[in-house]
């Protein structure tokens, strides 16, 4: 089913059980949310399915991610000690399965119910009023270095993303001494990037030069690699990274590769 976005509040569905009554924190020992970003790693009283994985970013006033399910954004405040997250929302409006539904809406109660937070190192902890802890997340790794990724849509050049032609691969290894390389669906590549931040640029890309008979093949290795030399910037997000042109365009979504 198609995404499509709603401008009507999200409904906390299901029930959250909350564990381990603790003191809130002071408005001194709460570091800044702005510009963080954090994946799901337990609700109290659940055991969380390993995928889809729910994610929070704040930015700007707005937390922002998956829920497991559907894409979601809301409003977020911090005065002194107190955080406060909507009341109102938008979020897509997928059907996904039961269980997944399930845990999507126990995340859901657990955001909005929040009244504090705390970080300890790489953790974030959301905090109902009474302190019990809602959620806790761990920081989202940032580091290209060391990872490998399949991609699920190239820009076509013509205002779109495509999604990959039946049977072909592109993919993109990390390498630590920034060099990237892999198989652009007919041909192998590799290329050079440098990423600060959330800012990465890649050079020209060289390849072998096979040519492969599928159809679509040859133009879909071409798409990417225009779509490679017109990345500004990243996001990663749980197993998702979008790469993404100067002007916000979404130039190539990928997905993380599954460990040996």
């Amino acid at each position: 089913m198609k995404p499509t976005w709603g401008a009507t509040p999200l409904v906390a569905m299901g029930m959250f059980v909350a564990l381990g009554c603790a003191s809130m924190p002071t408005s001194a020992e709460l570091p800044p949310l702005d510009g963080t970003a954090w994946v799901l790693s337990s609700l109290p009283g659940r055991t969380l399915l390993a995928k889809p994985q729910a994610t929070a970013r704040f930015e700007a006033g707005r937390v922002q991610g998956s829920d497991g399910c559907n894409r979601y954004s809301a409003p977020y405040t911090i005065k002194g000690s107190t955080l406060e997250i909507g009341p109102a929302g938008a979020s897509t409006m997928m059907a996904c399965p039961p269980e997944v539904t399930a845990q999507a809406a126990a995340f859901t109660a657990a955001l909005f119910g929040a009244k504090s937070y705390r970080v300890s190192g790489t953790q974030l902890q959301l905090l109902a009023a009474d302190g019990a802890v809602l959620s806790t997340f761990d920081a989202q790794p940032t580091s290209l270095a060391g990872t490998s990724w399949h991609a699920t849509g190239i820009n076509n050049g013509k205002g779109g993303v495509a999604g990959l032609v039946a049977d072909s691969t592109v993919t993109m290894d990390f390498a630590a001494e920034g060099k990237v390389s892999g198989l652009a669906g007919c041909n192998s590549y590799t290329s050079s990037y440098q990423a600060d931040g959330d800012k990465l640029r890649f050079t020209p890309a060289a390849a072998t030069r096979r040519m492969c008979a599928a159809a679509g093949v040859m133009e879909q290795e071409q798409a990417f690699f225009k779509a490679l030399a017109s990345v500004a910037t990243m996001r990663m997000e749980a197993d998702r990274l979008e790469l993404r042109t100067a002007e916000d365009a979404l130039a190539l979504s990928l997905v993380r590769a599954a460990g040996p």
